[in-house]
């Protein structure tokens, strides 16, 4: 039985879901794309580019001002000093994560912390070499595994190995995960899923995966492209030996954002880790000795190679603090009902045209992928040519994600409506 009334499959109703919604006013905190005519976009693309928090502008702009009035000295001088602005990120990703503050930091992109993790992490023999991925992963994912098999000299159609689902279904059963890594056994060396699938929305249950993958003697890595700011995590507690995540989705850090990284307090401190070096690793009181031996930092910061770029921390510092305000919590139970109100109205308006794919709640994150049964690419044109911004994903799938920070109920309603008009 639906948690929702006859009356609320109106924009009333809608409105009356807005009302009673404690984290309504963060919508206020955006910037909307704007139709011809002024009006917002009906924005549901938070799983592919975030929307630009109003604060974002003013954050980087105090930055370019500090550049111009203090040049160099504006790593010591600026008013949030250059050299540890990194370093106002770290509460908010180990908040954000369920991590220490010592296991987390912002650098570089997602698949080069990709690539980071596998080579401290895949550390193949003859007889333990296989990795474990998704099926239907997103390509960078599977580019990365495929070129760290063959950089240790192995053949990517026997190393990498992708989760089974079921005869005709697009998901994976969380029961048939653990059953493929026991049979793996000690072939597997790595397991690297991501926790929200970019294409069914499905999530996995990442503690049970790590316990698993531990008892089978594996390392276990997630990627959190669509869970970091989607999911409530606890890595730390989970026992992941590490973990990435990009900034510019629903952290919305912007186009190119920087990524983050996690890396288990079990394996801190140790110098005979392998790992790529760089001087930003380097321990902070003697970096600027430029000595020619790397002492690493005994935090996740010894992964760090050079200094970040500053512009896209002060972006995303915009979006953090949002998420902070917000708690991950709070946005977790308004996501879980706005993906409800969705998934309602789409099965009560456009059942026999649409098809949602995605899980049940619990087992599903912001975003509802849905498969259109005619025409998929003719209704994608349809929705963008009435103001509407979602993903089309070939052959047939169409990604709708109502992020819980800016979306309102009434926007919810608004899309079904005008999926009404263009599947008529």
């Amino acid at each position: 039985m639906s948690e929702f009334s006859l009356q609320q499959d109106s924009v009333a109703g809608a409105r009356t879901l807005d009302q009673g919604d404690s984290l309504h006013q963060f919508r206020q905190e955006f910037v909307f794309p704007k139709t011809k005519a002024g009006e917002n976009l009906l924005y549901f693309a938070g799983h592919s580019l975030g929307l630009m928090p109003k604060k974002a502008k003013e954050y980087v702009n105090a930055e370019l001002d500090d550049w111009g009035r203090h040049g160099v000295e504006g790593h010591f001088h600026a008013k949030y000093p250059w050299l540890p602005y990194h370093e106002n990120i770290t509460e908010s990703f180990a908040r954000l994560v369920g991590a220490k503050a010592s296991e987390v930091v912002a650098m570089n992109t997602l698949t080069v912390n990709l690539h980071l993790m596998m080579v401290s992490f895949y550390q193949p023999t003859a007889k333990r070499f296989k990795i474990l991925i998704e099926n239907n992963t997103f390509p960078s994912d599977k580019y990365a595994v495929d070129s760290q098999a063959r950089l240790h000299g192995f053949d990517p159609k026997e190393s990498i190995v992708e989760l089974k689902p079921r005869p005709g279904q697009i998901t994976v059963a969380p029961e048939d995960i653990e059953e493929q890594i026991r049979n793996l056994g000690d072939s597997l060396a790595l397991i690297l899923l991501g926790n929200c699938n970019y294409l069914s929305g499905q999530c996995f249950p990442f503690e049970k995966i790590a316990k698993a993958g531990h008892a089978v003697g594996a390392k276990v890595g997630f990627n959190l492209a669509h869970g970091a700011g989607n999911l409530k995590m606890n890595l730390h507690e989970w026992s992941a030996d590490f973990a990435v995540w990009c900034s510019y989705k629903y952290l919305n850090a912007g186009p190119g954002g920087i990524a983050g990284a996690f890396i288990h307090e079990n394996h801190l401190g140790k110098k005979d880790i392998p790992r790529f070096e760089g001087w930003w690793g380097h321990d902070k009181t003697t970096r600027f000795k430029m000595g020619p031996q790397f002492d690493p930092l005994k935090t996740a910061e010894a992964w760090q190679l050079s200094n970040p770029p500053i512009f896209q921390l002060a972006s995303l510092r915009a979006s953090m603090e949002l998420f902070d305000r917000a708690t991950m919590e709070e946005l977790r139970k308004k996501s879980d009902r706005l993906s409800s109100y969705l998934e309602w109205l789409l099965k009560k308006k456009c059942q026999n045209s649409l098809e949602v794919v995605t899980p049940a709640v619990g087992s599903r994150g912001a975003m509802l992928c849905v498969k259109a049964k005619k025409n998929p690419r003719q209704l994608y044109e349809s929705l963008k040519a009435k103001n509407v911004i979602v993903d089309f994903r070939e052959p047939d799938i169409l990604r709708i994600c109502p992020a819980p920070l800016y979306i309102s109920f009434t926007d919810v309603f608004q899309l079904t409506e005008i999926f009404q008009e263009a599947l008529a």
